[in-house]
């Protein structure tokens, strides 16, 4: 999964989540909380930062959603995205152990 380009993409939108507020300042592209830690980024917002269309962000984002990588919250009619923690922390460990 990592040592593709679309790897390397979806790294760095994990990376970029680690610390969102830092990453992700609230702009007319990322309307709703101020508090991007606590509530997630849209996809929308990611696209903005990666250069790419909604839809292609969309799908990484949700890519790394199937993975169990990132958890979604709905608002209205967006969803968030933020990291799952615990289960990075856990697929880690995996690696660490080489399976």
């Amino acid at each position: 999964m990592m040592g593709t380009p679309s790897g390397r993409i979806r790294q760095s939108v994990l990376d970029w989540l680690k610390d969102p507020a830092a990453h992700f300042p609230p702009t007319s592209l990322h309307p709703g909380p101020a508090d991007p830690a606590g509530t997630g980024v849209t996809a929308r917002a990611v696209a903005a930062k990666l250069g790419v269309p909604r839809r292609t962000a969309a799908a990484h984002l949700d890519f790394l959603t199937r993975l169990g990588l990132l958890r979604t919250r709905r608002r209205f009619l967006r969803t968030y995205y933020r990291r799952d923690e615990a289960r990075i922390a856990e697929v880690a460990q995996l690696f660490e152990k080489n399976w």
